[in-house]
């Protein structure tokens, strides 16, 4: 019996979606997989390693499916502003000075941020991506990485930016013992002409990858989209292929009753990022109807420049809330949905098969919660707890692919003095470029 076997032994596990969403009993894992999830006490083995949960509540990680970790350098740099003035004035110009060590730093205090929260997966959208990469194989977390391209530029220039992203996409796919897989991502329609599209969409074709854009934030977009182009933004890249390629879009917040058909009939993810929506003045996607018409609905923090934390707890938490103000009805969100939206539906969003979930044979990414709290008792329903009450601050073990990256709240995988010292040295710098 090799020691790689851990047995949690009287926690209490998060399963929504089952029969009985909170069950009380024992988790084995092996190398990176749950290899056993029940009531009845597995065999101790000797070699094995034992978690007592009795104070614990485990739940799987949570799956951030839209960001630009790099982006936390710039938290608090401009707020309180509408959506294209923002990327204009504030973000785009300072970006532009972004060199791969920014990049790298501003990962990696995001990725402190995530994993310290519960955050186990995360999906980054951005430039210098193998910088994001090296972080992500560092930090131990499970990525989904993309390099982001804006054509709004010259054609020698889109097209080093087009190879850049092939490039990445093919190089980095499945490395960092599989944690790391790769998409293509043109922004956005609106900053990206649609024969360059088209071109992201043959290189996905190509190379046999999902897809990941920009879409309907804002009304203004919605317009523009329809003035340059004579079609809603859905319909445009339905006409531009992308939905030929397994697709997810961030945002989807304007969207008709035909749209959300179209996105449904072609199986097309919606990434909903509601701190964000709501801080940039957006709007509110209409989340209810798109998860009646069988959209697959997973959350996303954007940018820590727009929300202005990775608190996925948060995420969850405004996804359960908002929709029942705004629809008037307290079922619209329940907390069960919410908690699936945030976990198994953001690993089926972007193409995980094995992550989400707690149950046998899938991977082991997982989390725990202190609930000897007071914010957290009585322990009347867990579930609704762990949506309602929790915050990324009540996190006190993560694991991810089966190896523990965060103990006791502290991360055992990055060196978080260094991280905070250096990303505020970093920021500082930026401003006297």
């Amino acid at each position: 019996m090799s020691s790689n076997k851990t047995i949690i032994k009287h926690g209490r596990f998060l399963v929504p979606g089952s029969d009985k969403p909170v069950l009380s009993g024992y988790m084995t894992i092996e190398d990176d997989l749950i290899t056993y999830i029940g009531e009845a006490e597995p065999v101790m083995e000797e070699n094995a390693r034992v978690v007592d949960g009795s104070r614990l509540l485990f739940m799987p990680g949570l799956v951030n499916t839209h960001g630009h970790t790099a982006m936390s350098l710039l938290r608090g740099y401009g707020d309180d502003m509408v959506l294209q003035t923002w990327l204009q004035e504030k973000m785009w110009p300072m970006e532009a000075k972004f060199t791969g060590d920014d990049v790298y730093w501003g990962t990696s205090l995001s990725v402190l941020e995530m994993l310290k929260g519960g955050t186990t997966t995360f999906l980054d959208m951005y430039d210098h991506m193998d910088r994001v990469a090296e972080v992500t194989g560092q930090s131990g977390i499970r990525a989904v990485l993309m390099r982001g391209v804006i054509g709004l530029c010259p054609e020698e220039e889109q097209k080093s930016k087009l190879a850049e992203a092939i490039a990445f996409a093919r190089d980095w796919h499945g490395k960092a013992d599989g944690r790391i897989t790769t998409m293509l991502s043109p922004h956005a329609p609106y900053t990206c002409p649609p024969e360059f599209f088209v071109k992201f969409v043959e290189a996905a074709h190509d190379l046999d990858l999902p897809m990941h854009t920009h879409m309907s934030e804002t009304r203004h977009e919605v317009e523009q989209n329809v003035a340059d182009y004579g079609l809603r933004p859905v319909a445009h890249l339905e006409k531009l292929g992308m939905f030929t390629r397994p697709s997810l879009i961030a945002h989807g917040v304007h969207l008709n009753d035909e749209e959300i058909g179209i996105l449904a009939r072609h199986h097309v993810g919606v990434s909903h990022n509601p701190g964000s929506n709501l801080k940039l003045a957006s709007g509110v996607a209409r989340v209810p109807e798109l998860l009646r018409a069988g959209v697959k609905v997973s959350l996303g923090t954007d940018g820590a420049a727009s929300n202005n934390n990775l608190d996925m707890f948060e995420e969850m938490r405004l996804a359960a809330l908002i929709h029942k103000g705004v629809s008037g009805d307290p079922t619209a969100v329940p907390a069960p949905e919410a908690l699936l939206m945030a976990t198994e539906y953001g690993a089926q969003s972007i193409f995980l098969k094995q992550v989400g979930r707690l149950a046998a044979g899938m991977k082991a990414d997982f989390i725990a919660l202190d609930i000897d709290q007071p914010h957290l008792l009585p322990h009347s329903d867990l579930l609704s707890h762990a949506v309602y009450s929790a915050s990324a601050k009540d996190v006190e073990h993560v694991w991810v692919n089966g190896k523990q990256v965060v103990k006791h709240g502290q991360c055992l995988t990055l060196d978080e003095e260094a991280i905070r010292r250096k990303a505020q040295e970093t920021f500082e710098s930026l401003l006297k470029r």
